[in-house]
Formats: C-alpha cells, sequence, structure tokens
C-alpha cells in the first residue's frame, strides 16, 4: 500500500490495534479511569438477565466429570497426549490459571477465566496451555451456558490428578466467565518478557525487598525461573524466591513442599527440540492459526519433540500415576547440571537404574534420565523444605492429604467465603483461609435497633465511618474483607491507623450493648449505624430516604481469623475519608482508583461516594479538606457546586494541600487535597461532578449516593444474590 492507497484506506490506518495511537496517549500522566470500567457490560454477551451461579446448579455434574476424564486418554492427533494422557498438560493449565493469584491485591487466580485472554494467554510460562484450552473446548460446547470456562479449567486439573489416583479433596463450582482481558492488573513495569528479575527487586539478594504487590520474580513466570535466579542455578537461593514468591500466594513452607513435589509427580517438562523453530504466541500469530501459538511449521515440535519450558525429561518413573516417586528420585539420587537439548539449565541423576527412568512419550522401548529444577533441588538443599520433603517421603499418607488441600486452597482461594460454592463435591469443612462467618439472626426488630441508634450520643461521623470504615476492606479481587463478620473489632484491624482505634473503640462501645439487647449481630449493627447516619444526612438536606438493608450478617470470631492474612487488607491510603498513612510514590488519586476498583465500584458511584462523604463531615481525624459546606453534615451538593463553581480559585498550599479563594476579596474559603481537586481537574470526572453540581439533580445525587452507600455495604452479601 503506498502513500495514495493509505489517503483512501475506508478505516483509520492501523487505529483498530494496540499499536495505534490512543487520543489520550499525549498526556501520559493523566488520570487513566480505564480500570473502573474493566467488565462494562457491554462487553458481556450473556445479557443483564444471565445468572451463572443459578445456570450452573442445573449442570449434571457427574456427567461433565465423566466427560473430562474421558477426555484425559481420548488423545486427538493434532496434539497428541504424552504417555497417552492429558492428565500433566491439564493439570499445568488448571495451575497456572490460579496460580496468578497473589495475596497482596487479591488479583490474579483462575476464577474469571482470564487465562484465555492476554496477556496471560501469551506468557512464555503458559506456552502451549492454549492447546489445553482447545482440547477442552468440545467440553465446553456441550455444556455451554451452565458450564463457564473458568470452572472448566480448574476443574480439568482436579479431574487430571483423580485419573491418576489422587483423593482429591473436593472440588467448587461457581466462577463466572469475564468477556475482555483485564489490562490493567499490574503485572510489573518490565517491557520485554523475561527480563532480569533484579527490575522488580530493591535487592535481588533479599526476596523480601520485591516490588508489591507482584509474587512472581520476573515478567512472564507465574513463580519463580526453573533454571534458577535469572537462569543462574543455584538451589539456595531459588529456596529464598520460592519462600517469598509462595507466600505471596498466601501458602507456607508445608503447603509449597506439597504443591512442588504434587504438580511435579506427574507429566514433564518439554525442551527436546529448537525453541527458535516455535512461531510466535496466540496474540501475535496471524489469522491462520486461529488463537493457536507457539507453533512449529519447520519441524514435528510435538510428542517428543515439544519444546516448552527448554526443560527437557519428567521427574519420575510413572508420570502418568500419583505416587510417592518424585521423593523417592529427589531424595535417593546424587544430582548433577546438565544442558537440555534447548539448551536449557537442569539437574540431572548421577547414577540410576534403567528401570528407574522414564519412559518415552511416545516409544515405551526408549528410557531417558529424570530431571530435576532448581526449584525441586531446593526443596532437598534448604534445610527446612529437606526436612518437610523427608516426612513427605516417609509417610505418603501425609503428602497424599497436604498435596490434596494444598490443590484445593491454590485453585479456590479467590473465590472467596463458601456462600460462592456450589456443587456436589463442596467440603463440608470450615477452612481458615475462606474466612468463615456464622449466619446471623434475622427476626429481630430493625427499626428498634435504629432507634436505640439514633438516641445514643453518637454523632454521624462516628456512625457513618464506623460503618464505612468496616466495609471498606472488602476486595472483589478474590471476595475478602467487608462488613460481614464485624471484624473491625478483632486483631488486626481494631488497631489499624486508618480505623483511628480510640474513636472506634468508643464507638463499638456503645453498639455492642444495643446488639447484645436485640439479638442483632454486631456485624448487622453497625451498617445500621451507618444507614442512620445517611438517613439523618439525607434529611438535613431536605429528602426523606431509606437505606435498603439485609439482616443476617455474622459475627466472626478470633478463632475463626487468620489475623497474619488480614494485614494484606490494611487500607494505606482512603480517598473516600480523605486520608494517606504517609507519602508514597503514587499519586492520592491513583490509590484511590485502585481501591474503587477493588470495591466494586464505578467512576459515578466513587463520585456520588465522595461528595457524600465530604459534605457529611467523615474525614479521617475530622479534618475540613474537601468539606466546600457550611451545612455539614447534610447530604447536600455543595461539593460538586463549589468545586465548579468559577467565582474561586485554586491555589497550591504546603504539605500537598490547595486553598480555595474568593477571586474578588482573595479570602481563603476552603482547602483541599489532590483527591478532592481531581473531580474538578479530570475531564471525565469533571463530567460526573458537573451532573450532581446541576440544579436540578439535588435529589438525583441522594439517590445515587445512597445507591452507591449499600453497594459497598452489601458487596460481601453472596448470601443475598
Amino acid at each position: 500500500m503506498d502513500g495514495n492507497d493509505m489517503g483512501k484506506c475506508p478505516v483509520m490506518h492501523g487505529g483498530l490495534t494496540e499499536s495505534g495511537t490512543s487520543v489520550t496517549s499525549w498526556w501520559p500522566n493523566a488520570l487513566n479511569l480505564d480500570i473502573l470500567h474493566q467488565h462494562d457490560s457491554k462487553t458481556n454477551p450473556m445479557g443483564p438477565d444471565f445468572d451463572y451461579a443459578e445456570e450452573v446448579k442445573k449442570l449434571d455434574f457427574d456427567a461433565v466429570k465423566a466427560d473430562v476424564t474421558a477426555l484425559m486418554t481420548d488423545s486427538q492427533d493434532w496434539w497428541p497426549a504424552d504417555w497417552g494422557h492429558y492428565g500433566g498438560l491439564m493439570i499445568r493449565m488448571s495451575w497456572h490459571a490460579a496460580g496468578t493469584y497473589r495475596l497482596a491485591d487479591g488479583r490474579g487466580g483462575g476464577g474469571t477465566g482470564n487465562h484465555r485472554f492476554a496477556p496471560l494467554n501469551s506468557w512464555p510460562d503458559n506456552t502451549n496451555l492454549d492447546k489445553a484450552r482447545r482440547l477442552l473446548w468440545p467440553v465446553k460446547k456441550k455444556y455451554g451456558n451452565r458450564l463457564s470456562w473458568a470452572d472448566l479449567m480448574i476443574l480439568a486439573g482436579t479431574v487430571a490428578y483423580e485419573s491418576m489416583g489422587l483423593k482429591t479433596y473436593g472440588f467448587a463450582f461457581g466462577r463466572a466467565d469475564i468477556w475482555h482481558p483485564e489490562k490493567d492488573t499490574y503485572w510489573g513495569a518490565e517491557k520485554e518478557w523475561l527480563a532480569p528479575s533484579d527490575n522488580r527487586y530493591g535487592d535481588v539478594g533479599k526476596p523480601d525487598t520485591m516490588e508489591n504487590p507482584l509474587a512472581a520474580v520476573q515478567m512472564g513466570l507465574i513463580y519463580v525461573n526453573p533454571e534458577g535466579v535469572n537462569g543462574q542455578p543455584d538451589p539456595l537461593k531459588t529456596a529464598e524466591q520460592v519462600r517469598e514468591t509462595f507466600a505471596r500466594m498466601a501458602m507456607n513452607d508445608e503447603e509449597t513442599v506439597a504443591l512442588t513435589a504434587g504438580g511435579h509427580t506427574v507429566g514433564k517438562c518439554h525442551g527436546n527440540g529448537d525453541a527458535e523453530l516455535l512461531g510466535p504466541e496466540p496474540e501475535a500469530a496471524d489469522v491462520e492459526e486461529q488463537g493457536l501459538g507457539w507453533n512449529n511449521h519447520t519441524k514435528r515440535g510435538v510428542g517428543r519433540d515439544a519444546v516448552t519450558s527448554g526443560i527437557e525429561g519428567a521427574w519420575t518413573t510413572q508420570p502418568t500415576q500419583w505416587d510417592n516417586g518424585y521423593f523417592h528420585m529427589l531424595l535417593n539420587h546424587e544430582w548433577e547440571l546438565k544442558k537440555s537439548p534447548a539448551g536449557a539449565w537442569q539437574w540431572e541423576p548421577v547414577d540410576i537404574k534403567e528401570e528407574d527412568r522414564p519412559v518415552d512419550v511416545e516409544d515405551p522401548s526408549i528410557r531417558y534420565n529424570p530431571i530435576m529444577t532448581d526449584a525441586d533441588m531446593a526443596m532437598k538443599m534448604d534445610p527446612v523444605y529437606r526436612e518437610i520433603s523427608e516426612k513427605f517421603y516417609k509417610n505418603p499418607e501425609l503428602l497424599d492429604e497436604a498435596f490434596a488441600k494444598a490443590w484445593f486452597k491454590l485453585t479456590h482461594r479467590d473465590m472467596g467465603p463458601k456462600a460462592r460454592y456450589i456443587g456436589p463435591e463442596v467440603p463440608q469443612e470450615d477452612l481458615i483461609w475462606q474466612d468463615p462467618i456464622p449466619a446471623g439472626a434475622t427476626d429481630y426488630d430493625v427499626a428498634a435497633v435504629k432507634a436505640k441508634i439514633a438516641d445514643s450520643e453518637l454523632s454521624l461521623s462516628d456512625m457513618v465511618n464506623t460503618a464505612w470504615d468496616s466495609a471498606r476492606t472488602y476486595r472483589g479481587s478474590d471476595m475478602r474483607g467487608g462488613a460481614n463478620g464485624a471484624r473491625i473489632r478483632l486483631a488486626p484491624q481494631k488497631d489499624w491507623e486508618g480505623n483511628e482505634p480510640d474513636r472506634l473503640a468508643r464507638v463499638l462501645g456503645v453498639l455492642e450493648p444495643i446488639a447484645n439487647d436485640s439479638g442483632a449481630s454486631l456485624a448487622d449493627v453497625i451498617v445500621l449505624a451507618g444507614n442512620v447516619g445517611v438517613e439523618q444526612a439525607a434529611k438535613a438536606a431536605g429528602f426523606d430516604v431509606e437505606v435498603p438493608f439485609h439482616p443476617g450478617r455474622g459475627d466472626a470470631t478470633d478463632e475463626m481469623t487468620d489475623a497474619a492474612s488480614f494485614d494484606v487488607l490494611e487500607p494505606l491510603a482512603d480517598g473516600f475519608r480523605n486520608w494517606a498513612k504517609k507519602d508514597y510514590v503514587v499519586s492520592p488519586e491513583e490509590m484511590l482508583l485502585d481501591r474503587t476498583q477493588l470495591m466494586g465500584l464505578t467512576a459515578h458511584e466513587m463520585t456520588a461516594l465522595i461528595g457524600g462523604m465530604r459534605v457529611m463531615g467523615t474525614n479521617y481525624g475530622g479534618t475540613s479538606h474537601g468539606v466546600f459546606t457550611d451545612k455539614v453534615g447534610a447530604l447536600s451538593t455543595d461539593f460538586f457546586t463549589t468545586l465548579t463553581d468559577m467565582s474561586y480559585k485554586w491555589e497550591p498550599a504546603e504539605n500537598g494541600t490547595y486553598t480555595i479563594v474568593d477571586r474578588k476579596s482573595g479570602e481563603t474559603k476552603h482547602t483541599a487535597t489532590r483527591v478532592d481537586l481531581v473531580f474538578g481537574s479530570n475531564s471525565i470526572l469533571r463530567a460526573y461532578a458537573e451532573v450532581y453540581a446541576q440544579d436540578d439533580n439535588a435529589e438525583k445525587f441522594v439517590q445515587d449516593f445512597v445507591a452507591a452507600w449499600t453497594k459497598v455495604m452489601e458487596a460481601d452479601r453472596f448470601d443475598l444474590t
């Protein structure tokens, strides 16, 4: 196409690909609100009335499992199964879908089917997992809307283990698919695959200096580099990275050893060929590849000639059987470093009996050396891991149980509470990592409780702030936190700086007797108190509203709470209450967007909540920043009318604050933070602010605020959906 032809092109040249220049890319520091619009309804083909949680209950669960089990040994010529069994491939797919979960922000994991989309579908560590998903297509096609890709991808790995002899701990359906890649999830700042891990550490020799919220050591890896730190074998250094990485994915040392052993008891690594002959990854492949990537059109590239990680070989003698062969192999042999046919570092036994060598994936008359990765050798050479490994080796039944539970945790951690679990194989046991909460009472007199709260000495800000602080911990990434359970009264939440411990203790001292006398849970009473405050604020603005409320929250106990795992939920900043624990490299408005997205709120819901929280006087510590009103406590539109009033000008002040000055008199009227002013400076947020600043939208603002408030208060009420 020459220049003249380009000029006649009927669409914008290059503008409909990722290389096309975005209209906003001219301003790289502009606030990007896309993270709040990740799952816009326009991307969902199922329509607003589709409820996957209801559809999946209609599934013939036994039939699905039977079909997936049959698939394991029902080979297809275009992608032959190793040893005639797809188990290793399916387990790796499930693992790599679930294994992106990270505790710090709850993002990642297999709960949304995100593995179908970029960047995950094209990560180097996910080479050839596109084939696993394609092999599953006949099952997905058959069961249609009643079986999500998210459920199917995790189910396939679980069924694979069962088909090879493991008694699994259970399985839950209920993962609804998303329909658009989560492009705004932060996977690291690197611009190239497998860039040296130094880039995400303060000191690569100190794994705990890895940048938060990341868990994987390099861009494009799920966990650690199997060849060693930055590809340099050293099992003791690798052990340190493994420990930190698995801890960031919510696993302790015993779970880490069990998962490593269980994952490598079956299947193999693939590196018996030339990786340079592989075609591009799925997202870079041309249309004739039909969504598949890493294809080898020069040589065979499948079976014994497949290339994935570059490491070549199986870990155990019987790679399609669940047994204790991993520890038998690891602990009873000396190992030496060698290079695979593809040039990757791997460990091979110095001496091994012929009958202990695994056979070729296609020809059982051929045997090869087993292999270990640097992470496997860490299980032998790190003293703590070694002790656990020897325990499992001597007691195989302990490994069976430990791995089954760890696999269940790995594949279900991001699903949230058991209320979301569906199916006949949901375990009865309550596990502490599920953040269990007992059912609360529903038969008490809600109106009487509200009356007692209103008659107490609590101020409007006392009530609203306590309810907000209790509910704001919710994050939709892994459905943890929220007001249900009233964990704000337990360690560690009761002592978090952002919860103003002294104020919190005083308020709880008033609300607890009300809960005890009424039979309501404290969790319900905390939310009711916030609702009372909002209703009072609306009335002060001239509107009689009743904030929706559904009783039934329960109160968790210390025994039901893994306090250490709740540390990651501590708010370090809360733009809704105009507070930050300290100054951060990330701007306050960016931290606001991150928390807003985790809470499941949209941009206009965020706008309404900010405006309402300010005029109700709910800032942390009672500061006046952003309280653009003389009628504090009334749910008015004053925040927005002041923000858009051109009789004022805005001037920088000290400590990152700003003053609002009357243009004529020069008098300072108000003070503000960056979080306040972004609703006037950002063009999208200003458009929302202008809606609420209009003379005809005072009632709409109250309605929108109440709706957004209720959404926050009930975000964790999965029993209502």
